[in-house]
């Protein structure tokens, strides 16, 4: 693999060149940015793969409800259906997403959750919807420079930050590491509970923010508490389990190791990320299930993958996530209450 990447190398450059010409358009106006007169917060990341977008959009939502009436626009990766959707009851992971999906199941009652691969017709879809909307957030948005975000959030992971990557195919980046000086906040996510205030600034040495740019740490939170199931089940009822873990994510590491440190045993079944889980991959689970030989066993899989497995698995459940801050969270929610007043 990493020889391949190497021999891709030229590509990378012609990549780089694009997206660099494409950048500088909107730069210079020659490509239009649409402003709103409403707040737009921007969350995303300058590489494929997961870094916590979820987690922390959601963390915002949080942050927001009470006080502010909130709406997310997503994509709606690998959905089947097209243009603007406003999600509601009747909606499938198929139809809106996954993670769109997700936010409308946790928070349908505190905010206003639509899909529109086009962000600026989005918005506008949205503000017809509901003139008095507060702030919008826009769900990996990063590169989606057709709309001006008030404030844009840059995601990248601890184990993989962006200033140790290049642009793909040879690396991970979706455009060049200068991209970052977009961003107002960025954020370390998937950091070690315990990293060290010493680490926190080697890291922020490295990354060399911007005058105009704050960097917070974020670690992932395991809610004790399992969903999914009519009965109450905790993390540490698994460990007298024999559990399958589904997981079609981009990186799953950091729940294994969760599960490792709670000393869970467990057999993964892996698959890309937002897979479309087929009837023949349904009954390849259900058969791996039916062969462990407890009758006290369970599939655990995680929140994403359970929008598109809830009605096609029985004994399903799924594990909580959350972005917690190491420190400075005060200054960070002070910060986007700021954005949004300003």
């Amino acid at each position: 693999m990493k020889l391949l990447r190497f021999l891709l190398f030229p590509f990378a450059i012609l990549y780089d060149v694009i997206t660099t010409i494409r950048n500088w358009f909107f730069d210079i106006n020659v490509l239009k940015s649409t402003s709103f007169k409403v707040p737009v917060i921007s969350v995303g990341n300058l590489s494929v793969g997961g870094t916590g977008k979820s987690p922390q959009i959601e963390f915002l939502i949080r942050l927001l409800k009470d006080d502010y009436k909130v709406a997310v626009l997503s994509r709606g990766y690998k959905r089947k259906t097209e243009g603007f959707q406003l999600l509601n009851d009747t909606h499938s992971a198929a139809d809106v997403g996954d993670e769109p999906l997700q936010f409308y199941t946790k928070f349908k009652n505190d905010a206003t959750i639509a899909v529109d691969a086009d962000r600026t017709n989005g918005i506008q879809n949205l503000l017809k919807n509901d003139a008095d909307l507060q702030v919008v957030l826009l769900d990996d948005a990063y590169q989606h420079r057709k709309v001006t975000a008030s404030t844009s959030i840059l995601l990248t992971k601890y184990n993989d930050l962006y200033i140790d990557d290049f642009i793909v195919p040879t690396g991970n980046l979706r455009e060049a590491r200068r991209g970052a000086k977009r961003a107002k906040i960025i954020i370390v996510t998937k950091c070690p509970e315990n990293l060290s205030e010493e680490k926190q600034q080697e890291i922020i040495k490295k990354i060399k923010p911007k005058a105009h740019q704050q960097v917070f740490f974020t670690t992932i939170s395991y809610d004790e508490n399992l969903k999914g199931l009519d009965t109450d089940l905790t993390i540490s009822d698994l460990k007298n389990k024999e559990v399958l873990l589904v997981t079609g994510i981009a990186n799953p590491v950091s729940l294994l190791q969760f599960l490792s440190e709670e000393k869970i045993s467990y057999k993964h079944l892996k698959y890309p990320d937002h897979y479309d889980f087929k009837t023949s991959d349904v009954e390849k689970i259900k058969m791996e299930f039916n062969q462990l030989p407890s009758d006290n066993k369970i599939i655990l899989t995680t929140e994403k993958d359970y929008m598109r497995l809830q009605y096609k698995l029985q004994n399903v459940c799924y594990v909580c996530i959350k972005s917690a801050f190491l420190n400075n969270e005060e200054i960070f929610n002070d910060f986007i209450i700021t954005q949004i007043k300003c």
